[in-house]
């Protein structure tokens, strides 16, 4: 049982975001429809207009309202579930193409080893975020109605290259173990090695680095979010011959990318969507580091 206090607090955190975004949209202060409430009339005759500032009262909205009136906890809750299905499916994607090229690359020789290693140059040489910035706004994305699942691939392939090649150098240590040559003396095929030897010598780095990966994807879809470009958007026509493209979907980094302009005034927009993302890397950064802890004490044990 792993007794790290990192990774029991990161998975407590996790746990508790997890009821949060499966049981919290059932909540009755949490309204499903997202309402908009623009403007207030008050008792003495007078009246405001949206954004709101948190309040405890009635109408009961903690964490206030966004620049259309929402209740802000709404939109939070409403939108944990999408933002943790793409912030998975992009990491599942880049380990599902990243491990197999990794064990094919061991031996650092042959085609996979050539791709593997490029990729990684190519891609290392920019921050993730200049990349993930020029391809998804590539002409045929802004329009396609693909758009978020071009995304995905797209943010999951990235950083393949750099998964791929940390993997593919502790398998190459462990290819000149005495038990991988031991391995190979009994007879061991190519596949016997990688599924006896190889996987199970991995499985410890590649759990840890899928959580720690985890977080590094929330953190790249919040700066997305900061430079509103959005997972999923659509075009909306504004007047004859002129519109403009709209997010399309309720994860947090967009949130982020609406509100950019009330962050002087109105700081509570900002501040918890923020917090929420805080929150959900800070938990994937726990249990990686817990887990590193763990598997590196039983290692040297």
């Amino acid at each position: 049982m792993i007794k790290q206090k990192s990774f029991v607090i990161g998975s407590i955190m996790l746990c508790l975001l997890l009821v949060v975004t499966f049981i919290g949209p059932f909540l009755p202060f949490v309204d499903q429809e997202l309402t908009d409430d623009t403007v207030r009339f008050h008792d003495d005759g007078s009246f405001s207009t949206a954004p709101f500032p948190p309040s405890w009262s009635s109408p009961f909205e903690p964490f206030g309202t966004d620049g259309e009136g929402r209740d802000l906890l709404s939109l939070i809750i409403l939108g944990a579930q999408d933002t943790l299905l793409i912030v998975f499916f992009i990491t599942v994607i880049r380990y599902a193409v990243a491990v197999p090229l990794a064990l094919s690359a061991i031996k650092q020789s042959g085609p996979a080893f050539w791709v593997m290693n490029s990729w990684n140059k190519v891609f290392s040489a920019l921050p993730p975020i200049f990349s993930a910035v020029l391809l998804m706004n590539m002409p045929f994305l802004l329009f396609s109605p693909n758009r978020m699942t071009w995304v995905i691939i797209i943010l999951a392939f990235i950083e393949v290259g750099r998964v791929g090649y940390i993997l593919q150098q502790e398998g190459n240590l462990v290819s000149k173990s005495l038990y991988v040559q031991a391995g190979l003396t009994i007879g061991n095929s190519p596949v016997g090695l990688y599924m006896r030897y190889y996987f199970p010598a991995l499985l410890p780095s590649i759990i840890t680095n899928f959580f720690l990966d985890l977080g590094k994807v929330m953190f790249l879809i919040a700066q997305l979010g900061v430079f509103s470009i959005f997972v999923s958007q659509t075009w909306v026509q504004l007047d004859f011959a002129y519109g403009e493209l709209q997010n399309a979907s309720l994860n947090w980094a967009t949130l982020l990318g609406e509100t950019r302009s009330y962050l002087r005034r109105e700081t509570w927009i900002v501040f918890y969507p923020a917090l929420a993302i805080t929150y959900t890397i800070m938990s994937f950064y726990l249990i990686g580091e817990g887990l590193r802890s763990h598997f590196t004490r039983s290692t040297k044990s």
